[in-house]
């Protein structure tokens, strides 16, 4: 556990609160109902339980930390970028529309750049993931690794795919060469519990084209502190808006990679 006294503990404390307080609007809507919009096409759902988680997000941790920039997926960017946060506040909105349970909440605090804080909340079951900068990554408190499995056939990995997939087909062809070549994989949903799925050695692999920054800052941080290791596409570290994310337990990486970019 992140010690009180760590300069990033005030941040991290904050951060999951802020992730409860969406967790609790989550819940009100699903149990209350809601009504639902559309923002770049018929499947890019978006509900009064993402506004709202939101700025209530938003609104306590600027009440907290008033010098820091805000890059939220519903409201866009304000403030300065040297100290900022990154959030989704509600990740897998059609996930959640539908009542299927696999959604949450991703936040993130960059610090110059680089980010020094996750935290990814699914909301559904309770289960918190995160993670500081040189002190590890943790689940409900306590410690969590990648796997240790060395062979890519056999490992369990997960993808997605853009709304508007018939416009942006590039990751059918890397789904279709993982699939004829043996490869476990699920579509699951939901990009920021993906990631901290690997991290906690539920899968050992996920890779995925075309995501925000919201959708990955926390989740990334957490796949690295957990001992996971994050690329482009071309094995080249990641960098926050890169078109290509590639994160593995480390041992399946290469071959991941080899096999979505294989030819024939």
């Amino acid at each position: 556990m992140i010690g009180r006294k760590h300069p990033y503990f005030p941040y991290l404390e904050a951060m999951l609160e802020a992730a409860h307080l969406a967790k609790g609007i989550h819940a009100y809507y699903q149990a209350k109902g809601f009504t639902h919009g559309t923002k770049s096409g018929p499947t890019d759902l978006v509900t009064q339980a993402d506004r709202e988680s939101e700025e209530a997000i938003k609104e306590l941790l600027l009440s907290r930390f008033p010098e820091a920039g805000f890059l939220g997926e519903e409201g866009g960017s304000e403030g300065g970028k040297a100290l900022r946060f990154i959030v989704d506040p509600l990740d897998g909105t059609v996930n959640y529309a539908h009542g299927f349970p696999f959604y949450g909440v991703s936040l993130a605090l960059e610090v110059e750049g680089k980010i020094q804080v996750g935290v990814v909340l699914d909301t559904s079951r309770d289960e918190a993931f995160y993670a500081v900068r040189g002190e590890g990554a943790f689940l409900n408190g306590r410690p969590i690794r990648v796997t240790e499995r060395k062979e890519l056939l056999g490992s369990l990995l997960a993808t997605g795919f853009p709304y508007d997939v018939a416009k942006d087909p590039e990751n059918l062809t890397y789904f279709h060469r993982a699939l004829s070549r043996g490869l476990l994989v699920r579509r699951p949903g939901a990009a920021a519990l993906d990631l901290v799925y690997v991290a906690a050695g539920r899968l050992e692999g996920f890779w995925e084209v075309k995501l925000n920054p919201w959708d990955v800052a926390a989740g990334w941080l957490i796949v690295e502190e957990a001992g996971g290791k994050v690329t482009d596409l071309e094995g080249r570290p990641y960098r926050l808006g890169h078109r290509y994310i590639v994160a593995t337990n480390g041992h399946i990486h290469e071959a991941l990679i080899q096999t979505l970019l294989a030819q024939g």
